[in-house]
């Protein structure tokens, strides 16, 4: 596993597992249970997926059956906008951390800028609270743009560390990434895979016969020749496994040229701008 190195000093494994649509069910457990024991050590989840309970439940399992100690792994969670200002925050952080049955998080992030910049910053001031307090590790964003930066950076201390945004082939963000990069503040790519729509281009099917690699580790392995945190989601054994499976192969500078050239600024998400979780 490779980690990635926040301003602030502390690490992040560059690959994790994301849990975004998967159901706070035995399945979810099991997920996050076989992802530990198959070697991540990096899980990300959300108060609005619903699922910390279950992520918690694969959590604790996975520490008793391998050894592992609770330091030994990366946890993010996220903020919704229900519940952001700055007076609200650490209350919705508790109720985070008692439902997946933890002390800390690795990482919080607000899950989106929303419409209100007033609010947004008073919102980000209650993350830096949390972490003034030494309550969490990390605090970041996800979903910003440029402009949100701009506005946040003006007004409050403390950076966020990373920013988790859509990114894969369709989707490159170039104009964001390059801010980021200025800030030294990371990006991070969730639904890397399109919720698995990338994998049937052609080009992606092509460098995959190439190197020999699935047309996921290939899209993976992408994200990491560009310096980008990765959470591919899945509930199957197999494929967590084959996700994971990234880090003995290189794509070459034309490889990862021809998967840039099919950017098409197209995303599956929602817009940051103009959206509030409706």
């Amino acid at each position: 596993m490779e980690n990635i190195t926040f301003y602030n000093g502390n690490e992040m494994p560059i690959v994790g597992l994301g849990t975004f649509r998967v159901e706070n069910s035995e399945q979810c457990k099991a997920a996050v249970k076989h992802a530990i024991e198959s070697g991540y050590r990096h899980i990300d989840t959300a108060m609005i997926y619903d699922n910390e309970e279950k992520v918690g439940e694969g959590i604790a399992e996975a520490l008793a059956t391998t050894g592992l100690d609770r330091s030994d792994l990366f946890i993010t969670s996220k903020l919704w906008l229900a519940d952001y200002g700055r007076t609200n925050v650490a209350t919705a952080y508790e109720t985070s951390l008692k439902k997946l049955g933890l002390d800390y998080l690795d990482l919080y992030l607000m899950h989106w800028p929303g419409t209100d910049e007033a609010l947004m910053i008073d919102t980000w001031q209650g993350m830096e609270d949390l972490y003034k307090e030494d309550k969490v590790k990390n605090i970041g964003v996800s979903n910003f743009n440029v402009e949100h930066f701009e506005a946040l950076l003006a007004q409050v201390s403390i950076k966020p560390v990373i920013n988790q945004v859509e990114f894969h082939p369709y989707l490159l963000q170039e104009p964001l990434r390059r801010y980021l990069e200025v800030q030294n503040i990371h990006a991070e790519s969730w639904s890397p895979l399109m919720n698995a729509q990338i994998l049937d281009d052609e080009t992606v099917k092509a460098v995959a016969s190439e190197t020999g690699k699935s047309p996921a580790q290939v899209i993976i392995r992408w994200n990491i020749e560009h310096g980008v945190v990765v959470i591919p989601k899945s509930v199957t054994p197999s494929r967590i496994e084959e996700n994971l499976d990234v880090f003995n192969f290189s794509l070459t500078t034309e490889q990862v040229e021809q998967l840039d050239r099919l950017n098409e600024d197209r995303r599956i998400g929602p817009d940051p701008i103009g959206y509030n979780g409706h």
